[in-house]
């Protein structure tokens, strides 16, 4: 899973970024409105975290010319604590939930960790398929109730994977939400990490649709 923060201050753009790397997610970062405009227009990410007061081109500029174009990613933004008309117009812009500063890190990864769960249709918070518990607040596999030891690129296979169950999702798209921006990507290394979760998780978990890429089919 692929997060984009757009975020101006260095040292809470830092501890963002170090926070949701440790969650188990890739991480991009945009330092003004500009670029953050060009990366959530061209990359493909599972959510956004939105500063509005961005320099150059300001946040709510930025999710307006997102929302009219179409794009439909969750984007939680941050708003200054006192500010209620900043709230009431980043939602009425497309933003999906905010978080007021200073705030608490755990606040938003939970706040994440549901848009995220929102966004693709899932309820509970940990997913399972049949004995493999993924626990995304954890950033935790487990199998038959013992913990799985993952690489990060095999845990964002695996959570991908299972926030989209039941559909075929291709090599092309699981190395855009697997990679951040400025990683050398390969889609031809899927294939190993799917092998490697297939040796650790067991071989019927993930499914290759020939032509098309891997599917996880949720147990009924």
């Amino acid at each position: 899973m692929r997060i984009l923060i757009a975020e101006d201050e260095p040292a809470l753009s830092r501890q963002l970024e170090a926070a949701l790397t440790d969650s188990g997610y890739a991480v991009d970062c945009a330092f003004d409105g500009e670029r953050a405009d060009f990366l959530g227009a061209t990359e493909s990410y599972d959510a956004i975290v939105l500063d509005l007061g961005l320099p150059k081109v300001d946040g709510l500029t930025v999710l307006r010319r997102w929302r009219d174009a179409g794009l439909a990613v969750p984007v939680l933004v941050l708003t200054a604590r006192d500010s209620w008309h900043e709230k009431v117009r980043g939602i009425d812009s497309g933003a999906d939930d905010y978080v007021a500063k200073p705030f608490q890190m755990e606040e938003v990864l939970a706040r994440l960790r549901a848009l995220i769960r929102r966004a693709s249709g899932q309820v509970s918070p940990e997913l399972r398929c049949g004995d493999v518990v993924l626990d995304p607040r954890n950033a935790r596999v487990t199998r038959g109730g013992a913990t799985v030891k993952l690489t990060g690129h095999e845990f964002r296979v695996l959570s991908y994977l299972m926030h989209h169950r039941n559909r075929v999702v291709s090599q092309n798209e699981l190395t855009e939400h697997i990679y951040a921006q400025n990683f050398d990507r390969d889609s031809n290394t899927v294939e190993v990490f799917i092998a490697r979760l297939r040796r650790k998780l067991g071989a019927s978990l993930i499914e290759t649709v020939r032509g098309l890429g891997y599917r996880i089919e949720e147990e009924r």
